[in-house]
């Protein structure tokens, strides 16, 4: 595996234990169903969260979560519909990236809650 490739698990393998030191439930990780995918799905006392998580080295020009373009969003919000519906969700759902900076063993991370709202379209027939 290339080594962007492992500090990327190991950013994810480290954001789930900040999750979960902060009370989150995890529910499942790299969730995968035919083209979509959700890299964190956890659990509050009363809402499903989402967490895109984005790893860089020290160094790197772009900032982690800069890397969640418009294009990424709409994939997410359209997993996330896909995901409450195959499990029977009855629960609001909120959106964070955890954006995580550091090498293989030590990381800065920045929690960024409610980090996008699902966009607010009207489909006409």
């Amino acid at each position: 595996m290339a080594e962007h490739n492992l500090l990327g698990k190991d950013g994810e393998v480290a954001a789930i234990s900040y999750l979960e030191k902060k009370g989150y439930r995890i529910l499942h990780t790299n969730w995968r169903k035919g083209s979509y995918e959700l890299d964190i799905v956890a659990q509050t006392v009363n809402e499903l969260v989402i967490v895109e998580v984005k790893t860089r080295s020290p160094g790197s020009i772009q900032n982690p979560e800069d890397a969640v373009t418009n294009q990424k969003i709409n994939h997410i919000i359209s997993a996330t519909d896909f995901y409450i519906k195959c499990f029977n969700i009855d629960l609001p759902a909120r959106f964070d990236i955890i954006s995580m900076i550091g090498d293989r063993q030590n990381f800065e991370i920045d929690h960024i809650e409610d980090a996008f709202y699902p966009p607010m379209t009207v489909r006409r027939r």
